[in-house]
């Protein structure tokens, strides 16, 4: 979303899937998903995810791992990386949740620029699909992920 840093106070909704949307992660029988060992994996790293990185003051949501991807809400709350770019600087649409104004600084370039990621969004992605990755090959040696991965910023409650 132009405008919109990553690193900032928010809920996302990802979906990151995997390479060839191969089904890695296990299938679903009688209507419930039975994880592979791959699929444990990306339970347990996801979980880890939220143990790893305390000073990003991360909330995890629910998530589900399919066969061929994985599902999942996170939050970014503030924190010390964000916390100039909170309250003080952005007006917020109270039934949207969005800003209503731009500071100086963002107002004609999108602030979601290419380039090294750090204590954001994507940063926390990276590190869970490369610990997946290392501990998968274990099992697979082909494991890979779809490049990149999905987000929608969640706006409000519906």
């Amino acid at each position: 979303m132009q405008n919109w840093d990553y690193a900032w106070k928010g809920s996302y909704l990802i979906t990151i899937c995997s390479a060839n949307r191969e089904y890695f992660f296990g299938d679903i029988l009688d209507g419930l998903m039975k994880l592979s060992a791959i699929g444990k994996i990306v339970r347990y790293e996801w979980l880890r995810t939220f143990e790893l990185r305390p000073d990003m003051n991360l909330i995890c949501g629910e998530f589900v791992i399919m066969p061929d991807h994985f599902h999942a809400i996170i939050t970014i709350g503030k924190n010390q990386y964000n916390r100039g770019d909170l309250d003080t600087n952005r007006c917020r649409d109270a039934m949207h949740c969005v800003p209503t104004t731009t500071t100086n600084q963002n107002k004609n370039q999108p602030k979601n620029k290419f380039g090294a990621q750090s204590k954001n969004l994507a940063s926390t992605v990276r590190g869970f699909k490369s610990a997946v990755t290392k501990n998968a090959r274990q099992i697979h040696a082909d494991f890979a992920w779809q490049s990149g991965y999905h987000d929608h910023l969640i706006r409000n409650d519906q």
